[in-house]
């Protein structure tokens, strides 16, 4: 079944869903209503007939006091079904090109990052809006982590796309999952909260009159209570006890109020990571790679879940202290509120350790349910095939992933050893900007595991480098050149360590005159090929397209050409071998009024204004 008709299905059976449990809804409701009007006319007319009253009272308001927990359940139910048909919604909506319901990440844009900011990885219609489909912080963290540093071992990726291919078999495990973090939905700050509660230290567990309290005042108060009742004691024995304590206990309300308001919220949110667990731990894996994520959840042979359900349940316990009632009947007879937060540090003391190892693991998955929740919409896209041979890289029919199928044309790429560059010439607007991002895009696809837009992709993984789109920094106070000569910098600094890099560069010193433009250009190729480098460059230069008499086995040009006919100028976007042989920018200007019309005067032709 493919993608659209599987998620129209689903929505479908979701919407029927949702709809029945409106209806339970409204009939227990009026349920409740009748119960409740009943209940009042009963104690009414049988007021002074106590047999009678008590069984109205029965017949009553005890079915809807159980009426109550069950309109819950329902309510959370309506809750999750809502939230089923909205991700599904979205995924109908990302299948036509729009991905506006996802989170785009603009947080990680970084303008000094090796390749992001020129591949718009993140941003408004960036490849990360297309792929996330995080629930959890911690996986939308863990997503940005491996777009910002991708993967450079062959093994690493097989294992990775191995991870993908199966999570992206599980299709009602990952709209379970994503539901599930969705209706449990923690805050960004979570994470750093709980760590810092699991790493601190404990102050009463191990303290010797904490143990004295815990011991002392139940056996106290249950003496007391014993003796009174034969005799041999009076009840205000009693009394005196529970006051005292009662007044002592004033002084644990300070720790366990901090405990509640500082952690209570994200510590209870442990509960909806439980929850994605068991539906993790629930699946069947066959692949090594997820087998051995799943390991990580285990805990001497046992399940992290049980473990976090049960600190959820003492912190439950604790809300108790909120009821004025049992607050003071708990304090008073076994000093309650000190009891929980012993509770709480011993669990702390043997599970704290391991709360991040879980949350990591969690975002992990998350990661993994994004990137098989890509490789699922787009089932025409293929698993590029790992080489270790230094250097590969052959491209066939290749898309940028973010373009619609209908304006997407697909060209093929060659890079079969090392060192070896693309130069690609081309006019205005013919596409080899383009041709760069699809370039890059896919090169990153493929190093984090993921599957590529191509018929077929061979590629050896290096560092992804680029410099597309550099700009002036006026706080740092440099010039656009400046800023593009850093940018090479770098990139030569990294080959004479040794990196092996994939360098992309678009308009190499486009910030200086012509001249030198052109002889920093071909300084800076035959360094490359010095170097031992691999990459492709984009120029307006054609005599760059000369190299290849230099470097014969080394360089090959191939060129995005516009096609002028009859006054008219088109664009294939197809890539073409040698150098280009059309420029479009003067006949535009002409074509647009931009030269002057007179060419005895200085007065531009009044269609320049219009023009603009």
């Amino acid at each position: 079944m493919n993608p659209e008709n599987h998620y129209t299905e689903r929505l479908s059976l979701t919407k029927g869903q949702l709809q029945q449990v409106k209806k339970q809804i409204f009939r227990i409701s009026m349920l409740r209503l009748t119960l409740f009007i009943a209940g009042v006319a009963g104690i009414y007319f049988f007021f002074s007939q106590t047999p009678l009253l008590i069984v109205c009272i029965c017949l009553t308001f005890l079915p809807l006091f159980i009426l109550v927990k069950i309109h819950n359940r329902f309510f959370i139910r309506k809750e999750w079904l809502e939230t089923q048909a909205r991700i599904i919604q979205e995924e109908l909506q990302a299948l036509s090109g729009d991905y506006s319901s996802f989170e785009d990440g603009k947080e990680y844009v970084n303008p000094e990052h090796p390749y992001s900011f020129d591949l718009d990885i993140f941003g408004r219609r960036s490849l990360f809006q297309s792929i996330n489909r995080t629930c959890t912080f911690f996986g939308k963290v863990r997503l940005a982590e491996w777009l910002q540093n991708h993967l450079h071992e062959k093994a690493s990726i097989e294992k990775r796309q191995e991870m993908v291919r199966e999570i992206s078999e599980h299709t009602l495990f990952r709209e379970q999952f994503r539901v599930a973090g969705l209706v449990h939905h923690g805050q960004s700050s979570d994470g750093e909260k709980i760590q810092a509660w699991s790493q601190s230290p404990a102050q009463y567990l191990y303290a010797g009159w904490v143990k004295a309290f815990i011991w002392g005042v139940p056996v106290i108060n249950s003496l007391l209570l014993i003796t009174s009742l034969i005799g041999w004691t009076s009840f205000s024995c009693l009394g005196l006890s529970f006051s005292i304590f009662l007044v002592l206990s004033f002084g644990i309300i300070k720790r366990a109020t901090y405990i509640q308001e500082t952690y209570g919220k994200q510590l209870k949110s442990l509960n909806g990571y439980a929850r994605l667990i068991a539906l993790a731990k629930a699946e069947n894996w066959k692949s090594a790679g997820m087998q051995e994520l799943m390991e990580r959840f285990n805990l001497n042979g046992q399940s992290p879940i049980q473990a976090l359900q049960q600190l959820s349940k003492e912190l439950d316990r604790l809300d108790l202290r909120n009821n004025q009632f049992l607050y003071v009947l708990l304090e008073g007879s076994i000093f309650f509120q000190l009891q929980e937060i012993v509770r709480i540090e011993r669990w702390k003391a043997r599970y704290g350790q391991h709360i991040s190892k879980w949350l990591e693991t969690v975002g992990e998955l998350d990661a993994l349910c994004s990137l098989g929740t890509f490789a699922y919409n787009h089932p025409q896209y293929t698993y590029p095939e790992l080489t270790e041979k230094p250097f590969c890289f052959l491209a066939t029919q290749m898309g940028h992933p973010l373009m619609p199928a209908s304006q997407c044309v697909k060209n093929d790429a060659t890079i079969p050893s090392r060192p070896f560059f693309l130069i690609i010439t081309g006019a205005n607007m013919a596409g080899k900007s383009t041709y760069l991002r699809t370039i890059g895009v896919n090169y990153l696809l493929a190093c984090i595991g993921a599957p590529v837009c191509c018929e077929r992709l061979k590629l050896h993984p290096n560092q992804l480098i680029t410099s597309l789109r550099t700009s002036d920094s006026l706080s740092d106070n440099e010039s656009y050149f400046f800023a593009e000569l850093k940018r090479l910098k770098r990139i030569i600094d990294l080959l004479n360590q040794g990196q092996q890099l994939f360098i992309i560069l678009d308009e190499i010193l486009k910030g200086t005159n012509s001249m030198d433009k052109q002889k920093g250009s071909f300084d800076l190729i035959r360094q490359f090929m010095q170097l031992k480098a691999n990459g492709i460059i984009a120029t307006h230069d054609l005599l760059l397209g000369s190299l290849i008499k230099q470097f014969p086995e080394e360089i090959r040009n191939y060129c995005f050409e516009a096609d002028i006919k009859e006054n008219e100028l088109t664009f294939s976007y197809k890539l073409r071998e040698g150098v280009a042989q059309n420029m479009n920018a003067c006949f535009l200007m002409k074509k647009w009024e931009l030269f002057y019309k007179n060419k005895d005067t200085k007065t531009p032709s009044k269609s320049i204004w219009h023009t603009f």
